[in-house]
């Protein structure tokens, strides 16, 4: 792809999401203060019996928000196990499904993260990926936007300890939001060429040797709408979207790369409407796409800059990078998919040039905000302002507020454990692994590249994210068990710590704004923002970030 064609190419990127933050932001708002509930979500209500106007605590909604993902960690690890015996099953998977394989798996859909230690075509029947896969797909997205909007009411919310009614906000994300973009999503993409049947094995003869080769079809088209736009991830191939059956040209990448950001930047749109205030939507807004830019020029960067011998004879970094795509379009896939938490992939991130694959590792580390996942985005970056605010109120002496609410030890301990959660999970794992002989044995490659392959997947793990450096065998027990863990705690105690941020700050009542107080709606507490976040991950993993990607790029 040409100079020209690129530069339209993140030029409609860029208007088709501005065209649709304000409609989709407000849509969204509508549905999350609306209080009237249709006849089909009536029905879901009696069925799990819920009252939908009664109002829950930050803990009832937590345990809520844990019950639910719970059970279907339940239900999908013994669908895993069971689906030899279901319709539509695969004869004779390449990988067999093992009782720590079928729980990494759970684990990995229900948080959203989607890592995958498994070559899904050959693996997965299309039963598990429909039944399971693709339904986790939805509600663990909508679980992530129920998080966000609970936080939104903590600020918005005056001496009361009620944020709202989990099972109601799960519900609309998933029917009113979620399913219809993902239909209309799912036709674009049959029309662009994805596939979508129910086909377990089609045979083809037409091969270069004259050989007869299998080629499994599926339900594709459905599962790649949701997983891009829920920020999920999993692919329905073991190549992911680099396969021309989820992903066929270059326009239908422009579309997965639209489905990935949409409703990460439109949610600060939510956000200010519900606050009263579309000046702070804007705010968030301005930080999630500053950071985004940011982002994506350093990453063009390294992956076109002529650096080595085959970098140079191909004109690029060409290792690893669908020609049907390119090098610049697969590295805005790859930026994409990382600032959020999608960790779908076009091409491969263990191919890129040492600071390219760097980068993909720092969006995750930043905590994922730019615009980061389906909800999770939202409240990762309302966490940073609250971080923000406090810095700056120490460095004026006074008490910090944000929005009418006061930042006192509270929340500020809520906030830190916050952003100290992941990095705590990342270098663990990540120690714990390098100092085993075993799953040292499992990288590909030794030196600072193999320290990156599983400093990788901690750090995918633990933001649930999902995309992986491939060069790592992580299909063992160990890895299996751990990442799973990574996963698991890397997702709902953060959740549980916003939660309670946001009960304590619905029991405050409002602050009047003064002379003291700090504009939270201007291009300085934009860049201070940003500063903050880039500072917090600096402190954190820098080191690691030495070790590994750093180093291998001075050598």
């Amino acid at each position: 792809m040409g100079i020209s064609a690129w530069v339209a190419f993140l030029a409609l990127l860029v208007v088709a999401l501005a065209v649709v933050h304000v409609p989709l932001g407000d849509y969204m708002y509508r549905v999350y203060t609306s209080r009237t509930d249709s006849s089909v979500e009536r029905v879901i209500y009696r069925l799990i019996g819920v009252d939908s106007l009664a109002e829950q605590t930050w803990g009832a909604y937590a345990r809520g928000v844990l019950a639910f993902s719970a059970v279907g960690v339940l239900f999908l690890f013994a669908l895993q196990l069971a689906q030899g015996t279901l319709p539509l099953h695969l004869r004779d998977p390449a990988t067999k499904m093992t009782p720590a394989l079928a729980w990494n798996t759970a684990i990995s859909f229900v948080t959203n993260t989607n890592w995958q230690a498994y070559a899904g075509e050959s693996t997965q029947g299309h039963l598990v990926q429909m039944a399971g896969l693709a339904v986790q797909n939805f509600v663990s997205a909508a679980v992530g936007m129920a998080v966000a909007v609970a936080l939104v009411r903590g600020f918005v919310r005056q001496r009361t300890g009620d944020l709202g009614n989990f099972w109601v906000d799960l519900v609309r994300g998933t029917l009113r939001i979620l399913l219809p973009i993902a239909v209309i999503g799912a036709i674009l993409l049959v029309a662009g060429g994805t596939i979508q049947n129910l086909h377990l094995h089609d045979q083809v003869v037409d091969t270069v040797g004259g050989a007869r080769q299998t080629i499994t079809g599926g339900p594709v088209a459905s599962q790649e709408a949701i997983k891009e736009l829920g920020t999920n991830g999993g692919g329905f191939y073991n190549a992911n979207s680099a396969h021309p059956f989820e992903n066929p040209t270059a326009w239908t990448n422009w579309l997965e790369i639209f489905l990935i950001l949409v409703i990460g930047f439109s949610l600060p749109r939510t956000f200010g409407r519900m606050v009263g205030s579309t000046k702070q939507g804007y705010a968030i807004a301005s930080i999630m796409a500053a950071l985004s830019a940011i982002s994506m020029w350093v990453t063009l960067w390294m992956q076109l800059r002529h650096h080595g011998t085959v970098p140079t004879a191909a004109g690029a970094a060409m290792e690893g990078v669908e020609q049907r795509f390119g090098v610049a379009d697969s590295a805005v896939f790859a930026d994409s998919t990382t600032l959020t938490s999608t960790g779908a992939v076009d091409s491969v991130h263990d191919s890129y040039t040492s600071l390219g694959g760097m980068m993909t590792m720092f969006n995750m580390q930043l905590g994922e905000v730019a615009p980061g996942g389906t909800g999770s985005g939202l409240y990762g970056m309302l966490i940073l302002a609250v971080i923000t605010v406090f810095v700056a109120g120490l460095m004026v002496g006074r008490t910090p507020e944000y929005l009418g609410k006061k930042i006192n030890p509270r929340e500020i301990k809520l906030a830190s454990s916050y952003f100290l959660v992941t990095p705590l999970i990342v270098l663990i794992g990540t120690a714990i692994a390098m100092a085993l002989p075993g799953e040292r044995a499992g990288m590909l490659n030794t030196g600072p590249h193999g320290l990156s392959e599983v400093l990788y997947a901690f750090t995918s793990a633990a933001n649930n994210n999902g995309s992986a450096f491939a060069g790592l065998s992580a299909n063992t027990a160990w890895y299996n068990t751990a990442l799973g863990l990574a996963m698991v705690f890397g997702r709902f105690l953060p959740m549980v710590l916003v939660l309670a941020l946001a009960g304590s700050l619905a029991e405050q009542g409002a602050t009047p704004a003064s002379v003291g107080t700090l504009p939270t709606h201007r291009p300085q507490f934009v860049g201070m923002v940003a500063g903050v976040a880039v500072i917090l991950v600096a402190l954190t993993l820098l080191p690691m970030l030495a070790l590994g990607p750093l180093a291998e790029g001075i050598h």
